[in-house]
């Protein structure tokens, strides 16, 4: 028998009217997004009714798709499904860490809301921007980055796709360098560049949040982003470290395959870690969660 890994999507594919559907159609659903409505009013409104502009601050983005992420998660666990381990990308590690016990949701997404406001602070700082690089091994992507000052590989998201963060002045050449190499680069629409040294004082800022809150063991496996192992020595470091390191998502994955891992279920807004997943192993099964014809469709 196979084992179930949930893992929890990452900002970048908010939506307007995301998570409405889990929140009509499931009680368990209902109950995350009230807390949330509770500790940051506006909540909802902005999941349900926000338009693509206000959705894509950092401050907006990342505690509205924290929200809906556990919100589809406690969804699944309330049709009885019980994985075996978890992880998230990047914000998703936050609602992965919560979903394992290792804080109240309601403590995560405070944590989450702190986190959106030091990382927004850090970006307009400290501007810099990012691109996906495809077509070329991480390998290549990391040689090119070296040839410049401030460029850094920050997410290793498949065999073929590598996404890097660098200045503002420097993303351009870079994209340049990739396509000499017989890559393709595609700016992203962030706000920052994120998992990079240009979110130093982000990651400082967290761990001196992380002092007033208390962690518990995680009751299942929970895969940390910058090592890609599960969660295990200094809890608090690894949640802070993650804001200015890579996240190492193909590792993550072939790790928990490796563990017995043959089903995958995305919890959250998107499919986008579903479609990497089946990059990195075509021969797992992977499926996303966000709306109820996926939850219905669940066995």
């Amino acid at each position: 028998m196979g084992k179930t890994a949930l893992v929890f999507s990452g900002q970048g594919a908010q939506y307007p009217g995301m998570g409405k559907e889990l929140y009509e159609c499931s009680a368990a659903a209902r109950q995350v997004f009230e807390m949330a409505e509770r500790v940051r009013p506006g909540t909802l409104t902005q999941c349900f009714e926000g338009t693509k502009e206000e959705l894509s601050l950092t401050i907006n983005t990342q505690p509205c798709v924290f929200i809906t992420d556990l919100a589809a998660a406690a969804a699944v666990a309330e049709k009885g499904i019980r994985p075996d381990f978890t992880a998230g990308f990047s914000l998703g590690e936050i609602a992965a860490i919560a979903f394992a016990g290792m804080l109240s949701y309601e403590d995560a997404f405070r944590l989450v809301c702190r986190r959106a406001e030091l990382m927004d602070k850090a970006a307009h700082e400290h501007p810099g921007a990012m691109a996906a690089v495809m077509k070329i091994t991480p390998q290549q992507t990391e040689d090119i980055c070296a040839a410049f000052q401030q460029a850094y590989p920050v997410n290793y998201n498949s065999p073929a796709q590598t996404v890097v963060a660098a200045a503002e002045n420097e993303i351009d050449a870079l994209c340049e360098k990739v396509k000499e190499s017989k890559g393709k680069a595609v700016k992203l629409a962030v706000s920052g560049a994120f998992h990079s040294p240009f979110m130093d004082t982000a990651a400082a800022g967290m761990r001196d949040y992380l002092q007033q809150v208390t962690l518990q063991d995680p009751t299942i496996p929970v895969y940390a982003n910058c090592t890609a192992q599960p969660y295990s020595g200094d809890y608090r470091e690894l949640i802070a470290q993650q804001i200015n390191h890579p996240v190492r998502w193909q590792t993550i994955v072939e790790n928990m395959i490796q563990e017995g891992a043959d089903r995958f279920i995305e919890v959250g807004v998107g499919k986008t870690l579903t479609g990497l997943i089946k990059k990195i192993n075509g021969d797992v099964s992977a499926v996303n969660i966000e709306k109820k014809e996926g939850l219905d469709a669940l066995e």
